[in-house]
């Protein structure tokens, strides 16, 4: 994805335009700004922008961070379900030597539920694991990469005029 400095998503916060000081008089399209006020105002504009890049790569990395952390969580409780489902298998087998009886078989039968309900947790975990993703910002990363084309070609069209 490609993204403008006013085409953000949703959760970027907008970049505002450059706001003029109280001094200057508003530029119309006769005037000609000097160097030194370009630059000037370039460099709050490359200012705001950066401040707008971090925000939208930490926000990008927060969102990753949490789906991260729900597939991890996952991942623990299959492991604890999994748990459980040994001891109920290791009692159905103690059952099962110590005496012949019904007993083994509902424990049995247990175990192998609690194991596939481990199973499932597991699979839902490797699923929001892999959701997340690299833990590279892409959307941030696209988006300078875009601003940099755009600061790019306007340089170049500037100096064809």
């Amino acid at each position: 994805m490609t993204y403008t400095v006013n085409d953000r998503p949703a959760t970027a916060p907008r970049v505002q335009p450059p706001v003029a000081p109280a001094t200057a008089t508003v530029a119309s399209a006769t005037d000609h700004r000097s160097t030194a006020d370009l630059v000037k105002l370039a460099a709050e504009q490359i200012s705001t922008l950066v401040r707008d890049e971090l925000k939208l790569a930490q926000v990008e990395l927060t969102q990753k961070g949490k789906r991260a952390g729900r597939g991890v969580g996952m991942f623990g409780g299959a492991g604890l379900v999994a748990l459980y489902g040994v001891g109920a298998l290791l009692a159905a087998a103690i059952i099962g030597l110590a005496t012949v009886m019904p007993a083994w078989l509902s424990a049995l039968l247990i175990g192998v539920v609690l194991l596939a309900v481990a199973g499932i947790l597991a699979l839902m975990g490797k699923s929001q694991v892999s959701k997340a993703g690299p833990p590279v910002p892409q959307d941030a990363v696209a988006s300078v990469k875009a601003d940099i084309n755009t600061i790019t070609h306007s340089v170049k069209d500037r100096g064809h005029r």
